[in-house]
């Protein structure tokens, strides 16, 4: 832990540097979040149809889950120079992570009933299965379909599918409430 620690601290130039960043509020509704735009920049709208579209994702390297035998052998090295940092690849055999998988299901399945200045959905229950991986610049497919409304109840479906394979990467289920418009 002190290994990692020490790793993890800023030197007095690191920490002034820092500490001029200006970091504005957030306006919800009015634009996206760090967190949206991270996940989620790339994604590519092929086609849009009502209740349907179809999105194109090449897989970022900002996405991936680091190969944790790699890192687990360097936090416990005890040599001071550490031999295994030389062969920390953690991007190159990494797989798209399960929470970048989870804020594509979330964010995709959303937009299908995103109107401009209206009240903002919220997220009821995702249930994602994960069914195999995507690596660094695979090109997925990705279908989001609404699957039917009941009220202000909407149903969502998105597909992850690894376009050179035809296999399916995930299948997220979303369930969304509507705030009701006012009829004044």
């Amino acid at each position: 832990m002190e290994k990692t620690r020490e790793l993890l601290k800023l030197t007095v130039d690191e920490s002034r540097f820092v500490s001029q960043f200006k970091v504005p509020h957030h306006r919800a509704n009015l634009e996206s979040s760090f967190y949206e735009e991270f996940g989620i920049r790339g994604v590519r709208v092929d086609r849009v149809d009502p209740g349907l579209i179809t999105m194109t994702f090449k897989v970022p390297a900002r996405l991936i889950k680091e190969n944790k035998t790699d890192f687990e052998r360097y936090l416990g090295c005890k040599e001071q120079w550490c031999p295994h940092t030389t062969n920390l690849n953690f991007s190159r055999n990494g797989y798209l992570s399960s929470g970048a998988i989870a804020t594509l299901v979330d964010e995709l399945g959303f937009a299908l009933m995103f109107v401009e200045g209206g009240a903002m959905d919220v997220s009821v229950d995702m249930s994602i299965s994960y069914l195999s991986n995507a690596k660094v610049e695979d090109e997925l497919e990705i279908t989001s379909k609404l699957l039917g409304q009941k009220g202000s109840y909407y149903g969502t479906l998105v597909i992850l599918k690894n376009k050179a394979t035809g296999e399916i990467v995930a299948e997220g289920r979303h369930s969304l409430f509507k705030k009701p418009t006012s009829k004044l």
